[in-house]
C-alpha cells in the first residue's frame, strides 16, 4: 500500500482498510485522529459524533459497504428516515448503528447500468429499480420504519411522475421496469407495479389509496406537496399571537390615501414602476401616460379593488363555501385586469408558470389545490392569520397568467379590513425581505421570516398619518420606503 498522505489532508471520516497498517494507531497516539466506531475514525475533535456522521453519512455507507445502492424508501427522499435509518442494497446483508445513523443494507444485485453513482462508492438506484425493490415482499420490521413504501406512498410517487411527465412518463417507467425484471428477480413486483399504474391511469378498475390519486380520478387533482406546505404555514400561524391593530382608515381621505399606496407599492413589487406623483395623477386625475398606458391600467385596476370599501370588507368568513371563495378570486382578477384582455381576466392559467427556480402549481391542479387550502385558511381565528395564509396560498398556487401577486395581496388586505385590522403595505425598500419570506416558506417550509415581515409591514402602516396625502408621502420618505431595495436598506428590519 502506498505511503499515506499527511493527516491534515485526510477526509473528515476514514476507514482503516484505506490506510497503511500502523498509520491509524500513530495518528490516534498523536492526537490527530479519534475513533467513531466500526473501524471508522475522524479528524474532527470539535463536533459531536452525530453531527459528523450526519455530514458524512453517504461516505460512511460507501466505506462500510462498497457499491451500496440506495433503494426502496431512501431512494425517493435521499434522506434518512426520522429515526436516522438508511435503506440500501449491497453484496451482503449488513445492519449497523452509529450515532444518529442506522444502516440497513439488504442483500441484492450490484449496481446496474441504469443506476447512477452518487457519492464515492454509493449508487442511486434508477427509479424503475427503486419501485420494483420497494414492491418486493419485504419482512415487516419489528420496530422502526418499513423498507418498502406503503401502497399510498408508492401511488404518491407515481402521481408525481404523472404530474410532470404525463401518461407517457408512467408508461415509459413501466416499460423500463419490465426490462429490469430478470436482473432483479422481480416478476411479482412488476405485476403489482403495472397493475397500480393501470389503476392510476384509469385503464383498470381499482381504488387508489393515495388521496391525490383519488382526487385526480374524481376530476379534482391537487398538488400534495403544496398542501403539505400550507399545513406547515397554517399550523405556525394558528399558534402565532397576532397583534391587535384596529383599522382606523375607513373614511376618506385616509381610506383613499392608504388604498393608493397599497396599489402603488403592490404594483412596484411586480415591476410596474412610476414616480409617486405620476401614479397619483393616474389614479386620482385620470391622467393616462401616452408612453405606458398598459402599466397605468395595472395601477388603476389594483386601486379599483383595494380602494373599494365594500370589496375590502368582504373576507373569508363572508364566503361560506369553497365555490364562493373561488368565484371571489376570479372576480378580483377580472376587476383588476378588465382593461387588459390579453391577460385573460378571471381565467385560470392553461400553461405552467414559474418565477426563477420556483415552479408553481400545475394548471390541472389549481382548482383542487385551492379547494384543499380553503378550509385550512378559513379555520384560522385571527384576521392577520387568515390574511397571511390566503396571501401565501394564492402566491404559491399562482392561478392566473399574470397579476397573481396583486390579487394575493388584495385578498390579504381585504381579510384584514373585513376583520377590523390595519392592512399590510409592502414598501419598495422592503421588497427583498417580502420575497425572501415567501421563498423560505416555499423552498424550506420555514414560515417565521414571512410572518415577521408581514407583522412589521403592518406596524409601519399603523404609524403613518394617512389623512393627508402629502404628509403620508413625507413620512414614508423618511422611512426610505420609496428607495430601491438593497442589503443596505435603511428601513428597520423585522424583530
Amino acid at each position: 500500500m502506498p505511503k499515506a498522505p499527511p493527516v491534515e489532508s485526510w477526509p473528515e471520516v476514514v476507514h482503516t482498510r484505506s490506510l497503511p497498517r500502523g498509520v491509524v494507531a500513530r495518528a490516534v497516539a498523536a492526537g490527530k485522529l479519534r475513533p467513531l466506531g466500526l473501524k471508522l475514525y475522524t479528524t474532527n475533535f470539535t463536533d459531536p459524533d452525530a453531527t459528523i456522521v450526519a455530514r458524512s453519512r453517504w461516505r460512511i455507507l460507501g466505506l462500510l459497504v462498497p457499491n451500496a445502492v440506495l433503494s426502496e424508501r431512501t431512494n425517493f427522499t435521499l434522506q434518512p428516515t426520522a429515526d436516522g435509518t438508511v435503506f440500501a442494497i449491497g453484496p451482503t446483508k449488513y445492519h449497523r448503528d452509529l450515532p444518529g445513523l442506522k444502516l440497513r443494507v439488504a442483500k441484492g444485485p450490484p449496481p446496474l447500468d441504469t443506476d447512477v453513482r452518487f457519492v464515492d462508492e454509493v449508487y442511486i438506484a434508477s427509479r424503475p429499480r427503486a419501485f420494483l425493490e420497494s414492491l418486493k415482499q419485504a419482512p415487516r420490521p419489528r420496530g422502526g420504519i418499513a423498507r418498502s413504501l406503503t401502497k399510498a406512498e408508492l401511488e404518491v410517487e407515481l402521481e408525481k411522475i404523472l404530474d410532470t411527465g404525463g401518461e407517457a412518463a408512467l408508461n415509459r417507467l413501466r416499460d423500463d421496469a419490465r426490462a429490469l425484471v430478470p436482473a432483479l428477480d422481480a416478476a411479482d413486483a412488476y405485476t403489482r407495479l403495472a397493475r397500480t399504474i393501470s389503476v392510476l391511469l384509469g385503464s383498470r378498475p381499482g381504488t387508489p389509496a393515495a388521496a391525490t390519486a383519488v382526487a385526480r380520478l374524481a376530476g379534482a387533482p391537487y398538488d400534495a406537496d403544496r398542501v403539505t406546505m400550507f399545513e406547515t404555514l397554517f399550523a405556525r400561524l394558528r399558534d402565532y399571537a397576532a397583534p391587535d391593530r384596529p383599522e382606523t382608515h375607513t373614511v376618506d381621505p385616509a381610506f383613499a390615501n392608504v388604498s393608493f399606496f397599497d396599489a402603488y407599492f403592490s404594483n412596484f413589487i411586480e415591476g410596474t414602476e412610476f414616480e409617486v406623483d405620476e401614479a397619483r395623477a393616474i389614479v386620482f386625475d385620470g391622467h393616462m401616460p401616452a408612453a405606458r398606458p398598459e402599466d397605468a391600467k395595472d395601477i388603476l385596476g389594483t386601486y379599483r379593488i383595494v380602494g373599494d370599501l365594500a370589496q375590502m370588507r368582504m373576507g373569508l368568513r363572508d364566503l361560506p363555501t369553497v365555490a364562493a371563495f373561488i368565484d371571489r378570486v376570479r372576480m378580483i382578477h377580472v376587476a383588476m385586469m378588465a382593461q387588459r384582455p390579453d391577460k385573460r381576466p378571471g381565467l385560470f392559467k392553461e400553461r405552467p408558470n414559474r418565477a426563477g427556480d420556483t415552479h408553481f402549481v400545475q394548471p390541472a391542479h389549481v382548482l383542487g389545490t385551492l379547494r384543499r387550502a380553503y378550509d385550512l385558511v378559513r379555520a384560522l381565528d385571527h384576521p392577520f392569520q387568515r390574511a397571511a395564509a390566503v396571501m401565501f396560498m394564492l402566491s404559491e398556487v399562482h392561478p392566473f397568467d399574470d397579476g397573481n401577486g396583486r390579487v394575493a395581496r388584495a385578498l390579504m388586505n381585504a381579510e384584514l379590513v373585513a376583520g377590523g385590522q390595519a392592512r399590510i403595505v409592502i414598501p419598495t425598500v422592503y421588497r427583498f425581505e417580502y420575497l425572501d419570506g415567501l421563498r423560505l416558506v416555499s423552498r424550506q417550509h420555514h414560515p417565521e421570516v414571512l410572518i415577521a415581515v408581514l407583522e412589521y409591514a403592518q406596524r409601519v402602516v399603523v404609524g403613518i398619518d394617512w389623512t393627508d396625502f402629502s404628509l403620508a408621502k413625507q413620512q414614508l420618505t423618511a422611512l426610505h420606503a420609496f428607495e430601491a431595495p438593497s442589503p443596505a436598506a435603511k428601513l428597520l428590519q423585522p424583530r
